[in-house]
């Protein structure tokens, strides 16, 4: 027969047994209160006052009213915009007014371009469906990036009558057509047509 040697244990005073049990509350109810958090971005903006969201699953809050007619797709809008991720991260910035065709950006933005009459201003939530999805077309944005735009609409012409003035520039000899463009020779947000 084996013999096993006993060591005594101290006892445990009760006041660490209390704190034990106060930290394993607090870490459930943590715990909890995380899962709660979990709530995606969108979620959480679908009930912050002022936001308002699409059938499609865009999010826009209105910064500034604008006033009058709104884009269509055969128009080109004259914008300054901030793109951000989540993280407030600022991945393309108009350094001036910048000509954006509404038909050739993505879908998201569009159809914000779309929703915003003359002068308006706008803070835009594209969830990663309405933006690049799981392309990633630089970089600075991830795929599957829930994009964040302050948009503000300047002005609108349909294209024809842009592509009429380019025209009469180039007649009179004012150069190449085009503004200001991204990387890729395109302005950001722009996909090229296929």
């Amino acid at each position: 027969m084996s013999t096993v040697t006993a060591v005594p244990l101290r006892p445990v005073k009760r006041s660490y047994l209390i704190y034990l049990w106060i930290g394993l509350a607090l870490a459930l109810v943590s715990a909890f209160a995380l899962a709660r958090q979990g709530d995606d971005v969108m979620t959480r903006n679908a009930r912050a006052r002022g936001v308002v969201t699409t059938a499609s699953g865009l999010q826009y809050k209105v910064l500034k009213p604008g006033a009058g007619a709104k884009p269509t797709d055969t128009d080109v809008a004259l914008i300054n915009y901030e793109g951000k991720l989540l993280d407030g991260s600022t991945f393309d910035k108009s350094q001036q007014p910048t000509p954006m065709p509404v038909s050739g950006v993505v879908p998201g933005f569009s159809e914000a371009l779309k929703l915003m009459p003359k002068g308006a201003k706008y803070r835009v939530w594209l969830p990663a469906a309405l933006g690049y999805g799981d392309k990633s077309p630089s970089p600075a944005i991830p795929a599957n990036s829930t994009l964040v735009f302050d948009i503000e609409l300047l002005d609108f012409l349909p294209q024809e009558v842009i592509q009429r003035m380019q025209q009469q520039q180039m007649m009179m000899g004012g150069g190449a057509p085009g503004g200001p463009a991204g990387p890729g020779g395109m302005p950001p947000g722009v996909q090229p047509q296929r």
